[in-house]
């Protein structure tokens, strides 16, 4: 199991969560980002830079993405893609995308992708809570213990 990171849009306070997860658990990780992320030094974590473009960063993923890895992202079309992949999909607000709920998350997506184009809808996302932080931290840990029992 490898983790990899939409790091383009990843909070700061997540990635910091999954960097000391990989390092205590030897985790691979790879943030996949199109400009440098700062990340501590260790032998589990590295990123990969994309050039600038709609989707690059997702595409990426998505070719190097193996059945079982665990994609961590708050982009609907490619958590739909990760599924699809038999991986793992996290949001870093604590969601985890499931065969059973993504194509719903996907139709409530394009919706309100149609009412912000209309000007019906306007913002974006809330600022990211203690509470979320902690459902993040919740799951991927409860992915990382399921992984380490698998591999014994």
């Amino acid at each position: 199991m490898q983790i990899w990171i939409d790091g383009d849009a990843c909070p700061r306070a997540i990635k910091d969560i999954i960097f000391r997860a990989a390092t205590r658990t030897q985790t691979k990780v790879t943030l996949v980002a199109n400009h440098f992320v700062s990340m501590p030094p260790s032998p589990f974590i590295k990123s990969i830079i994309v050039p600038s473009g709609f989707d690059v960063a997702d595409n990426k993923i998505v070719e190097c993405l193996a059945e079982n890895d665990l994609v961590i992202t708050a982009d609907i079309p490619l958590a739909d893609e990760v599924i699809t992949k038999k991986a793992i999909a996290l949001n870093p607000r604590g969601t985890l995308y499931s065969a059973s709920n993504i194509k719903q998350k996907l139709a409530i997506r394009n919706f309100n992708v149609t009412l912000r184009d209309s000007g019906v809808l306007r913002g974006g996302a809330s600022t990211l809570s203690k509470k979320e932080i902690q459902a993040f931290s919740n799951h991927l840990d409860k992915i990382l213990m399921q992984w380490s029992k698998q591999t014994k």
